[in-house]
Protein backbone atom coordinates (compact mmCIF):
# COMPACT_ATOMS: atom_id res chain seq x y z
CA UNK A 1 0.00 0.00 0.00
CA UNK A 2 1.42 3.83 -0.95
CA UNK A 3 -0.79 5.79 1.22
CA UNK A 4 0.22 9.10 0.07
CA UNK A 5 -0.91 8.33 -3.46
CA UNK A 6 -3.77 6.17 -2.18
CA UNK A 7 -2.84 3.13 -4.48
CA UNK A 8 -3.02 0.08 -3.62
CA UNK A 9 -1.31 -3.27 -5.05
CA UNK A 10 -1.77 -6.71 -4.22
CA UNK A 11 1.51 -7.94 -4.27
CA UNK A 12 5.14 -6.09 -4.71
CA UNK A 13 5.61 -4.90 -8.52
CA UNK A 14 9.00 -6.80 -8.34
CA UNK A 15 7.37 -10.00 -6.63
CA UNK A 16 4.00 -10.51 -8.07
CA UNK A 17 1.99 -9.81 -11.06
CA UNK A 18 0.27 -6.54 -11.49
CA UNK A 19 -3.00 -5.80 -9.98
CA UNK A 20 -5.17 -3.86 -12.77
CA UNK A 21 -7.45 -2.38 -9.88
CA UNK A 22 -5.31 -0.36 -8.71
CA UNK A 23 -7.21 2.06 -6.02
CA UNK A 24 -6.34 5.85 -6.07
CA UNK A 25 -7.49 8.43 -4.66
CA UNK A 26 -8.78 12.05 -6.24
CA UNK A 27 -7.72 14.28 -3.89
CA UNK A 28 -4.57 13.52 -2.33
CA UNK A 29 -2.14 14.04 -5.53
CA UNK A 30 -1.08 17.41 -6.11
CA UNK A 31 -0.28 16.83 -10.26
CA UNK A 32 -2.84 18.95 -12.35
CA UNK A 33 -3.29 18.84 -15.96
CA UNK A 34 -4.10 21.18 -18.99
CA UNK A 35 -4.42 21.38 -22.24
CA UNK A 36 -3.88 23.98 -25.58
CA UNK A 37 -5.04 23.11 -29.14
CA UNK A 38 -3.70 25.23 -32.16
CA UNK A 39 -3.65 23.95 -35.80
CA UNK A 40 -0.79 23.09 -38.10
CA UNK A 41 -0.09 23.51 -41.55
CA UNK A 42 3.21 22.97 -44.04
CA UNK A 43 3.86 21.39 -47.15
CA UNK A 44 1.28 18.25 -47.17
CA UNK A 45 -0.88 16.73 -44.69
CA UNK A 46 1.12 13.39 -43.94
CA UNK A 47 3.32 13.76 -40.76
CA UNK A 48 6.31 12.17 -43.01
CA UNK A 49 6.44 15.55 -44.69
CA UNK A 50 9.01 16.81 -41.49
CA UNK A 51 11.30 13.05 -41.80
CA UNK A 52 12.64 13.49 -45.68
CA UNK A 53 16.58 14.74 -46.20
CA UNK A 54 15.15 17.17 -47.87
CA UNK A 55 12.68 18.87 -45.35
CA UNK A 56 15.38 18.54 -42.36
CA UNK A 57 17.70 20.28 -44.69
CA UNK A 58 15.57 23.06 -44.93
CA UNK A 59 14.55 22.78 -41.25
CA UNK A 60 18.32 23.42 -40.62
CA UNK A 61 19.42 26.01 -43.01
CA UNK A 62 16.16 27.97 -41.42
CA UNK A 63 17.53 27.52 -37.40
CA UNK A 64 21.14 29.18 -37.08
CA UNK A 65 20.98 27.61 -33.72
CA UNK A 66 21.24 23.89 -34.54
CA UNK A 67 24.52 24.04 -36.06
CA UNK A 68 25.59 25.93 -32.94
CA UNK A 69 24.46 23.32 -30.68
CA UNK A 70 25.83 20.65 -32.50
CA UNK A 71 29.49 22.57 -33.47
CA UNK A 72 31.36 20.29 -30.67
CA UNK A 73 29.98 16.95 -31.99
CA UNK A 74 28.24 17.14 -35.89
CA UNK A 75 30.34 20.20 -36.75
CA UNK A 76 29.32 18.87 -40.56
CA UNK A 77 25.66 18.68 -40.11
CA UNK A 78 25.90 14.94 -40.92
CA UNK A 79 22.07 13.52 -41.04
CA UNK A 80 21.87 9.30 -40.21
CA UNK A 81 19.34 8.89 -42.28
CA UNK A 82 19.19 5.25 -42.24
CA UNK A 83 18.81 5.66 -38.18
CA UNK A 84 16.34 7.67 -38.29
CA UNK A 85 14.19 6.00 -40.11
CA UNK A 86 14.59 2.86 -38.14
CA UNK A 87 13.25 5.05 -35.24
CA UNK A 88 10.50 6.17 -37.03
CA UNK A 89 8.91 2.41 -37.33
CA UNK A 90 9.88 1.08 -34.54
CA UNK A 91 10.22 2.93 -31.37
CA UNK A 92 8.34 5.97 -32.90
CA UNK A 93 5.49 4.17 -33.81
CA UNK A 94 5.46 2.30 -30.86
CA UNK A 95 5.44 5.28 -27.93
CA UNK A 96 2.38 6.30 -30.56
CA UNK A 97 0.62 2.76 -30.14
CA UNK A 98 1.29 2.85 -26.11
CA UNK A 99 0.29 6.42 -25.38
CA UNK A 100 -2.86 5.68 -27.58
CA UNK A 101 -3.41 2.98 -24.94
CA UNK A 102 -2.84 4.94 -22.55
CA UNK A 103 -5.74 7.51 -23.51
CA UNK A 104 -8.05 4.64 -24.12
CA UNK A 105 -7.81 3.37 -20.49
CA UNK A 106 -8.21 6.89 -18.53
CA UNK A 107 -10.89 7.91 -16.90
CA UNK A 108 -13.77 9.02 -19.38
CA UNK A 109 -13.65 12.56 -17.14
CA UNK A 110 -10.08 13.00 -18.36
CA UNK A 111 -10.67 11.94 -22.01
CA UNK A 112 -11.73 15.58 -23.01
CA UNK A 113 -8.45 17.52 -21.85
CA UNK A 114 -6.34 14.86 -23.97
CA UNK A 115 -5.14 16.28 -26.62
CA UNK A 116 -5.12 13.21 -29.15
CA UNK A 117 -3.49 15.03 -32.10
CA UNK A 118 -0.63 16.98 -30.81
CA UNK A 119 0.22 13.36 -28.24
CA UNK A 120 0.04 11.49 -31.70
CA UNK A 121 2.21 13.59 -33.70
CA UNK A 122 4.57 14.44 -31.26
CA UNK A 123 4.87 10.35 -30.45
CA UNK A 124 6.31 9.96 -33.69
CA UNK A 125 8.39 12.87 -33.97
CA UNK A 126 9.92 13.06 -30.52
CA UNK A 127 12.82 11.85 -31.54
CA UNK A 128 13.73 14.02 -35.35
CA UNK A 129 16.98 15.44 -33.68
CA UNK A 130 18.66 12.09 -33.19
CA UNK A 131 19.43 12.00 -36.83
CA UNK A 132 21.96 14.63 -35.80
CA UNK A 133 23.15 12.79 -33.34
CA UNK A 134 26.84 10.59 -33.91
CA UNK A 135 26.04 6.78 -34.84
CA UNK A 136 28.86 5.92 -32.27
CA UNK A 137 27.15 7.87 -29.74
CA UNK A 138 23.32 7.32 -30.94
CA UNK A 139 24.47 3.03 -31.08
CA UNK A 140 27.27 2.76 -28.32
CA UNK A 141 26.65 -0.74 -26.62
CA UNK A 142 27.76 0.34 -23.61
CA UNK A 143 26.73 3.07 -21.20
CA UNK A 144 27.57 6.58 -22.21
CA UNK A 145 30.12 8.55 -20.37
CA UNK A 146 29.53 12.35 -19.04
CA UNK A 147 30.23 13.83 -22.10
CA UNK A 148 28.33 11.42 -24.34
CA UNK A 149 25.05 11.90 -22.14
CA UNK A 150 25.48 15.13 -22.45
CA UNK A 151 25.31 15.07 -26.20
CA UNK A 152 22.75 12.46 -26.21
CA UNK A 153 20.35 14.45 -23.94
CA UNK A 154 20.90 17.67 -26.97
CA UNK A 155 17.97 15.64 -29.17
CA UNK A 156 14.73 16.35 -27.56
CA UNK A 157 16.27 20.59 -27.91
CA UNK A 158 17.47 19.72 -31.52
CA UNK A 159 14.11 18.16 -32.32
CA UNK A 160 12.19 21.35 -30.95
CA UNK A 161 14.92 23.59 -32.87
CA UNK A 162 14.33 21.35 -36.16
CA UNK A 163 10.73 21.82 -36.07
CA UNK A 164 10.48 25.38 -34.74
CA UNK A 165 9.62 26.63 -38.32
CA UNK A 166 7.83 23.93 -39.85
CA UNK A 167 4.38 25.39 -39.11
CA UNK A 168 3.56 22.63 -36.25
CA UNK A 169 1.60 24.19 -33.44
CA UNK A 170 3.36 25.30 -30.16
CA UNK A 171 1.51 22.61 -28.13
CA UNK A 172 3.06 19.97 -30.10
CA UNK A 173 6.40 21.60 -30.61
CA UNK A 174 6.66 22.09 -26.74
CA UNK A 175 5.58 18.41 -26.09
CA UNK A 176 8.41 17.09 -28.26
CA UNK A 177 10.67 19.53 -26.59
CA UNK A 178 9.76 17.97 -22.90
CA UNK A 179 9.33 14.86 -23.56
CA UNK A 180 12.10 13.77 -21.03
CA UNK A 181 10.68 16.60 -18.21
CA UNK A 182 8.29 15.37 -15.58
CA UNK A 183 5.88 16.99 -12.71
CA UNK A 184 9.39 17.51 -10.52
CA UNK A 185 11.24 19.08 -13.34
CA UNK A 186 14.17 17.23 -12.43
CA UNK A 187 14.47 15.80 -16.27
CA UNK A 188 15.52 17.80 -19.32
CA UNK A 189 16.24 20.32 -21.00
CA UNK A 190 16.23 23.01 -18.53
CA UNK A 191 12.17 24.36 -18.11
CA UNK A 192 11.47 27.61 -16.03
CA UNK A 193 9.77 27.84 -12.74
CA UNK A 194 6.30 28.19 -13.68
CA UNK A 195 6.59 24.64 -16.08
CA UNK A 196 3.44 22.09 -15.73
CA UNK A 197 3.64 18.67 -17.17
CA UNK A 198 0.69 18.56 -18.48
CA UNK A 199 -2.16 15.54 -18.95
CA UNK A 200 -0.66 15.19 -22.33
CA UNK A 201 2.92 15.79 -21.31
CA UNK A 202 3.01 12.96 -18.98
CA UNK A 203 1.55 10.38 -21.47
CA UNK A 204 4.11 10.78 -24.08
CA UNK A 205 6.85 10.73 -21.72
CA UNK A 206 5.89 7.48 -19.90
CA UNK A 207 4.58 5.94 -23.10
CA UNK A 208 8.22 6.81 -24.66
CA UNK A 209 9.70 5.52 -21.62
CA UNK A 210 8.00 2.43 -21.38
CA UNK A 211 9.32 1.67 -25.06
CA UNK A 212 12.37 2.33 -24.52
CA UNK A 213 12.24 0.03 -21.95
CA UNK A 214 10.79 -2.64 -23.37
CA UNK A 215 12.75 -2.66 -26.52
CA UNK A 216 16.40 -3.84 -27.58
CA UNK A 217 18.68 -1.40 -27.70
CA UNK A 218 22.56 -1.48 -28.40
CA UNK A 219 23.48 -1.34 -24.59
CA UNK A 220 20.37 -3.20 -23.37
CA UNK A 221 18.52 -6.12 -23.94
CA UNK A 222 14.51 -5.53 -23.22
CA UNK A 223 12.71 -5.96 -20.15
CA UNK A 224 9.63 -7.72 -19.81
CA UNK A 225 6.59 -5.32 -19.24
CA UNK A 226 6.59 -6.27 -15.46
CA UNK A 227 10.50 -4.44 -15.21
CA UNK A 228 9.48 -2.07 -16.92
CA UNK A 229 6.10 -1.24 -15.26
CA UNK A 230 7.92 -1.54 -11.43
CA UNK A 231 10.58 1.20 -12.45
CA UNK A 232 7.99 3.27 -13.48
CA UNK A 233 5.97 2.45 -10.58
CA UNK A 234 9.19 4.69 -8.87
CA UNK A 235 8.37 7.43 -10.52
CA UNK A 236 4.67 7.71 -9.11
CA UNK A 237 6.04 7.51 -5.76
CA UNK A 238 8.70 10.34 -6.35
CA UNK A 239 5.53 12.35 -7.63
CA UNK A 240 6.88 12.18 -11.08
CA UNK A 241 3.99 10.71 -12.54
CA UNK A 242 0.36 10.63 -11.92
CA UNK A 243 -1.35 7.32 -10.47
CA UNK A 244 -3.85 7.70 -13.21
CA UNK A 245 -1.75 7.64 -15.81
CA UNK A 246 0.39 5.15 -14.33
CA UNK A 247 -2.89 2.89 -13.68
CA UNK A 248 -4.10 3.34 -16.96
CA UNK A 249 -0.39 2.07 -18.51
CA UNK A 250 -0.95 -0.64 -16.31
CA UNK A 251 -4.46 -1.53 -17.62
CA UNK A 252 -3.08 -1.18 -21.33
CA UNK A 253 -0.35 -3.61 -20.23
CA UNK A 254 -2.31 -5.96 -18.99
CA UNK A 255 -4.83 -5.74 -22.14
CA UNK A 256 -1.83 -7.57 -24.47
CA UNK A 257 -1.64 -9.90 -22.49
CA UNK A 258 2.03 -9.08 -21.52
CA UNK A 259 1.83 -8.89 -17.85
CA UNK A 260 0.65 -11.52 -15.70
CA UNK A 261 -2.41 -9.90 -13.66
CA UNK A 262 -3.03 -11.07 -9.70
Amino acid sequence: MCGKLGMEIARPLGVGGINRYINIGRSNYGINFGNNLKADTFENNSIDRFTTEPAIKRMIAANPKIKNIVKNFNPQLDLNMAELQELLQNHASETGHIAAGIVENLPFSLHSKVDTKAIKDASYLHDLGKVLIPKEVLNKPAKLDAVETKIMHTHSELSYELLKNSGLNEKTLNLIRNHHQNAKKTGYPWVSNDFRADLDLQILSVADKYSALTENRAYKEAMTPKQALTIIYQDVKDEKLHPFIFRALVNYANTTEKVSVA
